[in-house]
């Protein structure tokens, strides 16, 4: 399985004979830099590029292509080289893109010598750069490792090499140009290496394991290009959910943010597919974070170890000053990578800004303008919205979280107290203050009030479940053995989209998932015999939605059974579970239970951290989607679903 990696990701290599593939927008200058463990260079003969292609354990390609290959050994390479650098540089010359934000992110793979692929890496939120380190493979304790780096260089391929500390490096540049296609016009040189650089100047994609060239923000009068590298752009005729379509700033130049700035066949289908962007996007960018001020926090206390290693001197002024300058470093990293990470969730912010207004209903906050003009969809929708993802480096940004429809799995709304901390919320906490039900508050609720929310999530799901199919295509029925569920099942009983009252007692319980369990067995062999025509005349074809409260107060060994079919078997006929559970109260019955706890999404009535991303594996905030305090948005939805039903389903004459 190929890794997807991100900036400053690390990777285990396997085999010592690999090929590096790079393919990019249009043609492409590359080079490799062999570093001793410091990551030194000798001197110009320590750069393979296309004017000296080859070296011991190396060969690149003599000329600038689209796609380019590079062969490394890496028993051949000598003793002394620990990191080989991939290097990429736009040749310029007419027709050329003259940076890397002008065309579609470039991309690696590492791959072994019968060509199966270890690592891919997307070099991602480039702009003005025309030169870049994007990857390097490096010798850590005898084994050798992949290192995405993605760090780019506003300044060019003479910037590029200046900053790998070789002294001639404008001469070096020229010669690799010259030698890759002759007549093409080499890289300029900045006028002075150590003047400041011009806020003009970006190092977008600097990986901050290296100083990066300027500061991190484009310059004020060009366009921010948002496209996620699988993205592609929606040309500039096409119509808009936000509005008519931004002018077109020239050939190759940054488009703005656009709803609906991905691939698909509907505006709905291009929505969701940007938002899952967003997602990955945001997950990589704070990765990448992550990793980087690990690094920096790892080599502080290396070089902290290093400064008092000598007994002899580790009192002394010169001690102090390694210390001081290991805290610079550490803090000057630190702030690099804060930098790139704040402009990446600029990026976002501004995007969210533009996508939020433009989802319809089903993906939409419950605060969305757009329930306001809320008509009972004709047609099933892909997806549907089941709450808010946030991480902690950007508390303010919110990536919807989206499930595609028909779900795949029940749901399950945790009652219980889980992880939350007892007796106040603690301020230190970097998520901010918890909103429940729309008010913010710093207390976390008692076990009767996170009873009451869950049931409260439980309902607006089910709401949202509702509001987004066609008349008469689902219906709710709830098992509520004690009957306690009625206050907050009431927008449900008086819209009259829960026409039967909630199952009570054993003996209601039982009924409920004697039919259910029926309607699954005679789906099922309906699907498998292709006759579906031969199901009883009087069974609902909607698809139908059991909520179940309070478990297990009322379940006795068959009803547990039938839980678990219907959580496995279920879904795949229609028929959905959405329990409201404390788990630890269901201890009793031993891990026989497991399986269906493991079957089924677990939600939060507060926001929670338990949601992981399938890239990088973040820890997500989870916020449900409750509707705002004394707002009357969800009663509205409801009471227009249910007038829309009896023209689809008529009563039987």
């Amino acid at each position: 399985m190929t890794a997807e990696l991100v900036r400053g990701q690390n990777h285990p290599l396997d085999g010592t004979r690999v090929e590096i593939r790079i393919a990019a927008d249009g043609p492409v200058l590359v080079g490799v830099a062999l570093g001793d463990d410091q990551g030194r260079l000798a001197g110009t003969e320590a750069v393979v590029h296309p004017g000296a292609p080859r070296r011991p354990g190396v060969e690149v390609p003599s000329g600038a292509a689209a796609e380019q290959r590079i062969a490394v050994d890496l028993d051949a390479l000598p003793a002394a080289v620990h990191r080989l650098s991939v290097l990429l540089a736009l040749p310029g010359g007419p027709g050329s893109p003259h940076a890397f934000g002008a065309a579609a992110a470039p991309s690696l793979v590492v791959a072994q010598a019968d060509a199966t692929p270890l690592a891919a890496y997307v070099v991602t939120g480039l702009g003005l750069e025309s030169a870049l380190v994007a990857l390097e493979l490096y010798r850590r304790r005898g084994a050798w490792r992949i290192r995405a780096v993605g760090q780019g260089y506003a300044g060019g391929l003479p910037e590029l090499l200046r900053d790998q500390g070789l002294p001639r490096a404008a001469e070096l540049a020229a010669e690799i140009e010259a030698a890759a296609g002759p007549g093409r016009p080499p890289a300029a040189a900045p006028p002075d290496p150590v003047a400041p650089h011009h806020p003009g100047q970006t190092t977008a994609g600097s990986s901050p394991e290296a100083p990066a060239a300027g500061p991190d923000t484009p310059p004020s009068g060009d366009r921010v290009d948002y496209r996620h590298p699988r993205r592609s752009t929606v040309p500039a005729s096409a119509p808009s959910a936000a509005g008519p379509p931004a002018p077109s700033a020239g050939p190759g130049a940054p488009t703005a943010p656009v709803a609906g700035d991905a691939n698909g066949w509907s505006m709905e289908e291009r929505l969701y597919n940007q938002v899952r962007g967003m997602f990955e996007d945001l997950a990589r960018s704070v990765a990448a974070y992550r990793s980087a001020t690990g690094f920096a926090a790892s080599r502080l206390e290396r070089e902290l170890d290093e400064a008092l290693a000598d007994p002899a001197t580790r009192l002394g002024g010169a001690a102090e000053t390694a210390r001081s300058a290991a805290r610079d470093r550490h803090t000057d990293l630190v702030d690099r990578a804060r930098a790139v990470l704040d402009r990446d969730l600029a990026q976002l912010t501004a995007e969210s800004e533009v996508v939020e207004p433009a989802l319809p209903p089903a993906l939409a906050r419950w605060d969305n303008p757009v329930w306001q003009g809320y008509e009972v969809p004709q047609q099933h929708p892909m997806a549907v919205r089941l709450g808010d993802l946030h991480l902690p480096e950007a508390p303010g940004l919110r990536i919807p979280m989206l499930v595609r429809l028909p779900l795949e799995r029940g749901l399950w709304i945790d009652s219980g107290p889980g992880p939350y901390p007892r007796g106040g919320y603690d301020p230190e906490r970097e998520f901010g203050r918890r909103e429940l039900g729309g008010a913010l508050t710093d207390a976390v609720p008692d076990e009767a009030a996170l009873g009451r929310l869950a049931l409260e999530t439980a309902v607006a799901v089910a709401a949202r479940l509702l509001a987004a199919h066609p008349p008469g295509a689902f219906a709710v029925q709830v098992i509520d053995p004690a009957g306690a569920a009625a206050p907050a099942l009431a927008p449900l009983r008086e819209s009259g989209l829960l026409p039967v009252s909630p199952a009570t007692g054993a003996a209601g319980v039982a009924a409920v998932l004697e039919a259910l369990t029926r309607r699954v067995d005679l789906l099922q062999m309906a699907v498998r015999h292709r006759a579906t025509e031969a199901l009883p005349p009087e069974l609902d074809p909607a698809e139908q939605l059991l909520i179940v409260h309070d478990f297990p107060h009322g379940f006795d060994d068959r009803g547990l059974n039938q839980l678990r079919y219907l959580a496995d078997e279920g879904p795949a006929v229609g028929v959905h579970l959405m329990m409201v559970a404390d788990r630890d109260r269901a201890r009793e019955y031993g891990p026989v239970l497991d399986p269906l706890w493991r079957a089924l999404l677990r939600l939060t009535p507060v926001p929670d951290v338990h949601l992981a991303d399938p890239w990088v594996g973040h820890a997500w905030t989870y916020a449900p989607p409750l509707a705002p305090r004394r707002s009357e948005v969800l009663r509205r939805a409801l009471d227009r679903v249910a007038a829309a039903r009896p023209a689809a389903d008529p009563e039987p004459g």
